[in-house]
C-alpha cells in the first residue's frame, strides 16, 4: 500500500501562486507515476499533471501547460505542484495519486491505485 498526504492548498488571488506538496509513504518503490488531479464543484475529476517517478518525464493537461510545474524529491518521497498565474477556473480540490500498474500514459485517472485526501485550492477574481 501507499499512503499519500497533500498539503499547501489555500485561498489566493488570480495571478498568484501556490505550491502543493504530496508526501508518500509505504510501497513507494513500486510507484511508476505520481500525478495530480483536480475536481471542481459539479465536475468530474480531471488530470492535471504527472511525473514518472524513476525516469522524470512529465505530462500536463493543456489547461495548465506553461503555468504549473510538477516535480519530485525522491529522497523525501514527495511530489510537488508549483502553480503560477492562477485563474479562478483553477479552483478545485486537488488530489495526489500514485500509479503502480503497468505503465501507460500517466494521464488516465482509472490507472491510479492510491489517492490522497485532497487539498482545497480557491482562486478569487
Amino acid at each position: 500500500q501507499v499512503q499519500l498526504v497533500e498539503s499547501g492548498g489555500g485561498l489566493v488571488q488570480a495571478g498568484g501562486s501556490l505550491r502543493l506538496s504530496c508526501a508518500a509513504s509505504g510501497r513507494t518503490s513500486s510507484t511508476y507515476y505520481m500525478g495530480w488531479f483536480r475536481q471542481a464543484p459539479g465536475k468530474e475529476r480531471e488530470f492535471v499533471a504527472t511525473v514518472a517517478w524513476r525516469f522524470l518525464f512529465t505530462r500536463y493537461a493543456d489547461s495548465v501547460k506553461g503555468r504549473f510545474t510538477i516535480s519530485r524529491d525522491s529522497a523525501k518521497n514527495t511530489v510537488f505542484l508549483q502553480m503560477n498565474s492562477l485563474k479562478p477556473e483553477d479552483t478545485a480540490v486537488y488530489y495526489c495519486a500514485a500509479d503502480l500498474s503497468v505503465p501507460g500514459s500517466g494521464t488516465d485517472i482509472s490507472s491510479y491505485d492510491y489517492w490522497g485526501q485532497g487539498t482545497q485550492v480557491t482562486v478569487s477574481s
